[in-house]
């Protein structure tokens, strides 16, 4: 077999991107605009909740049905400090840099979120830190309804 050639373009071009997100992703997204909750899915063997909600347990192979609300505060699992400047492509607008990225387990979950973590130097990001999340003023039932998770401990 040979190999496959790659073109990359750079430009300003706009590349719209849609995508449905299915029954599960619809209903997190549902509670986190119209009732700022949080919610996963929790398998019916094993127990593991998960958060966005999935429709099979990874584990268990079972299908899952039953929504639960978790958090909204939680743990941060690990976390990253991004100090390179790049276009966000949610916005299409630079993400001004420094500024965290975390791995969340919302109390009641056991897996991992993944969203921005505001910087602070009176309550630095760690590992164990609890944090809580800071919503949009508008919900429009998406992930930017969190803006970013502040530090809380």
């Amino acid at each position: 077999m040979g190999r496959a050639d790659h073109l990359i373009i750079s430009s300003d071009q706009a590349q719209p991107f849609n995508y449905a997100v299915g029954l599960h992703g619809s209903k997190f997204f549902q509670e986190l605009k119209e009732n700022r909750r949080i919610v996963g899915i929790k398998c019916p063997k094993c127990g593991k909740v998960y958060v966005p909600p999935r429709k099979v347990c990874g584990g268990c192979f079972c299908e899952n049905t039953e929504f639960v609300e978790v958090g909204p505060q939680g743990t941060i699992g690990t976390y990253t400090i991004v100090r390179y400047a790049f276009i966000d492509p949610e916005t299409g607008k630079q993400k001004p840099v420094p500024y965290g990225y975390g791995f969340i387990r919302f109390d009641g979950a056991d897996t991992l979120f993944q969203h921005f973590v505001e910087l602070s130097d009176a309550r630095p990001i760690r590992i164990g830190a609890r944090v809580a999340p800071v919503f949009a003023e508008e919900m429009k039932g998406t992930i930017r309804d969190i803006l970013y998770f502040r530090v809380i401990d």
